[in-house]
């Protein structure tokens, strides 16, 4: 695996300070999503794997200030990223780095910004989805755009329509499989993220996802909706024949953590009320040990 300074190098990013920021989102990476940076870091092309990395950060910071429910801190953080995208003066050293990305891979600003709109309004007034539709609503105001403003800058000018198309399917299968994953830690801070209308079609209540009850209607809820995240993923599989070439082992890396981390949870059934469902570390290690040796 080369260095973190080498894909800096490989990247053409010489300017000490301008490293000094890309060197920042690794770390803010790295606290939180280990399995994406580990996949970035063994299986990326070294050119691509510190302006993802920044992608990775934004995205994430994005993430934690919606989810914190503070809307002023929302309006400040669009206010200072358009700043930075139109500056590349700012104090906050992932937005800088950030705004350098989306310059040097020339990904279209509306990305960014669609996404900022999502995480003010989808995100930070989410109140569960009533039905199916609402979830692609969801998806289309801030899931998709936040995914393309991270792995959007793989492509030389932003993805074609094609490949944002192939993205859109990807977060459809990924945002199921992450919610199952999560129900359990969801539900403990009041936050339904399966559609009501599926709870009512299984005579399942709130109350009882809450409680972790163990009962026929809500096995039957989760397996149905394991099916449907299986059926998402897929239909998202495509995704690694439209990344770049050198980054499609991180894609279809990520396709099989997904389907590793799915299975577990239709394996716990109505466990998975009572804890989150992570990748795990041994699943993982062999995952990336396997594509790596597929790479070379």
């Amino acid at each position: 695996m080369p260095t973190w300074r080498a894909t800096l190098t490989a990247a053409r990013l010489v300017e000490p300070a301008v490293r000094a920021d890309y060197t920042a989102c690794a770390r803010r990476v790295v606290r939180r999503e280990q399995a994406p940076y580990l996949a970035l870091r063994l299986l990326a092309a070294p050119s691509l794997v510190p302006f993802l990395t920044a992608g990775l950060a934004f995205m994430n910071l994005v993430d934690d200030v919606a989810e914190s429910g503070e809307r002023d801190g929302l309006v400040r953080l669009t206010d200072r990223t358009v700043t930075a995208l139109e500056s590349g003066r700012e104090e906050h050293p992932v937005l800088r780095a950030y705004a350098h990305a989306v310059a040097e891979r020339r990904l279209p600003v509306a990305w960014v910004t669609r996404f900022l709109a999502g995480a003010a309004t989808a995100e930070a007034e989410f109140a569960g989805f009533g039905t199916e539709a609402d979830f692609q609503a969801y998806l289309d105001a801030y899931a998709w755009p936040g995914v393309v403003a991270f792995t959007g800058l793989q492509y030389e000018g932003g993805p074609d329509a094609e490949a944002a198309a192939g993205w859109r399917r990807f977060v459809d299968a990924a945002q199921r499989v992450d919610f199952l994953a999560d129900l359990a830690g969801d539900l403990k801070e009041g936050r339904l993220c399966l559609p009501r209308e599926r709870l009512v079609a299984h005579g399942v209540s709130h109350q009882q996802l809450a409680g972790a009850a163990d009962t026929p209607g809500v096995r039957a809820l989760l397996a149905e909706e394991c099916g449907r995240a299986r059926t998402a993923l897929a239909g998202a599989a495509d995704v690694v024949d439209l990344a770049v070439p050198g980054l499609r082992p991180v894609g279809r890396t990520m396709i099989e953590l997904m389907d590793h981390q799915l299975t577990t949870v239709a394996r716990a059934g109505a466990g998975a009320l009572r804890r989150d469902v992570g990748y795990g570390i041994v699943a993982p290690l062999r995952i990336l040990a396997r594509a790596r040796r597929g790479r070379a």
